[in-house]
């Protein structure tokens, strides 16, 4: 099965800092690579990854010191206590759709293929890209576009769907894109249908509360002066993993201790992290990556 080579491969393996003897987590195994790579730095330590795709099993390490959940990340904590797992020394989240997820038509995650829009993460999930655009009433669907895709002209566009989907029910990406072309100018074709998937896509799989759910159990599960490194791939992820490595919170300030200082669970190791020119040559997938690192403190 064809995966790219993982993103900010050697900048989150350096801010894992890994201890041979460690135990670490990637929460968002995919292909492996990163996994693969861990395991290279380890000695007697372990490796715990998770992937809720079924696709990804077949990727699964043949090695001792490793293991492979197929679950979804916001079951972090359970699980690993469910191996015995009480803290580990580092956690790695890559939290963008795999290229195979992508480079699949039947998965319906790429605006490149006129497929079924199914954008389904864990196959086995109730609620798929057909749901939201078939089922979904004006208002929600308007919010939908607006809150995850950024998009401006989400009420017009959710009007447009409510309407068209009266004749027929919107199945493919074609059908798709020809029930809203006239937002879609030719200039900005690529970017705005980006922006439609990706909102589509993040209602599918719940994945800014999934992301919240996990950054929570990170303080609990991390042992002090253990690492959190976390990949981003838009503004909505990346602000919630700043805000969180920096208070602790996603809204407001954290308490104070009696002599005034801000009680936080995280210190930030060095400064957001982008890809380099010569990764991005090879890997047109990594232009919008941004790596943020954090220690337990």
């Amino acid at each position: 099965m064809t995966y790219h080579k993982p993103v900010l491969l050697k900048e989150s393996i350096e801010g894992l800092n890994i201890q041979p003897n460690g135990v670490y987590v990637d929460v968002t195994f995919g292909g492996g690579g990163h996994s693969r790579e861990i395991l290279k730095y380890l000695d007697k330590g372990r490796l715990i990854a998770f992937d809720q795709d079924l696709d990804a099993l077949e990727n699964a390490i043949q090695d001792d010191r490793f293991l492979l959940i197929n679950e979804n990340f916001r079951y972090l904590k359970r699980f690993l206590r469910f191996h015995s797992i009480t803290e580990v020394d580092g956690i790695l989240a890559d939290f963008g759709v795999s290229s195979h997820q992508f480079d699949v038509p039947k998965r319906g995650f790429s605006t490149r293929f006129d497929e079924v829009l199914d954008m389904r993460m864990d196959q086995t999930s109730k609620i798929s890209a057909l749901d939201v655009i078939n089922e979904y009433e004006e208002g929600k669907l308007s919010e939908v576009l607006f809150q995850y895709g950024e998009l401006r002209q989400a009420p017009a566009m959710a009007r447009t769907i409510v309407s068209e989907r009266k004749n027929a029910r919107i199945e493919t990406g074609e059908q798709l894109k020809s029930v809203l072309k006239r937002f879609v100018k030719h200039k900005n074709e690529h970017k705005v249908l980006a922006q439609i998937y990706q909102a589509i896509r993040i209602e599918v799989n719940q994945e800014l509360e999934v992301l919240k759910e996990f950054l929570e159990q990170t303080p609990q599960i991390l042992k002090k002066g253990g690492r959190l490194v976390c990949i981003s791939y838009h503004s909505l992820e990346d602000r919630l993993v700043k805000r969180f490595m920096r208070n602790g919170l996603f809204e407001g300030e954290p308490e104070r201790d009696m002599y005034g200082n801000f009680e936080v669970p995280f210190k930030k190791v060095g400064g957001m992290q982008v890809p380099t020119k010569e990764e991005l040559a090879v890997n047109s997938r990594a232009r919008s990556a941004k790596l943020r690192i954090a220690e337990k403190l």
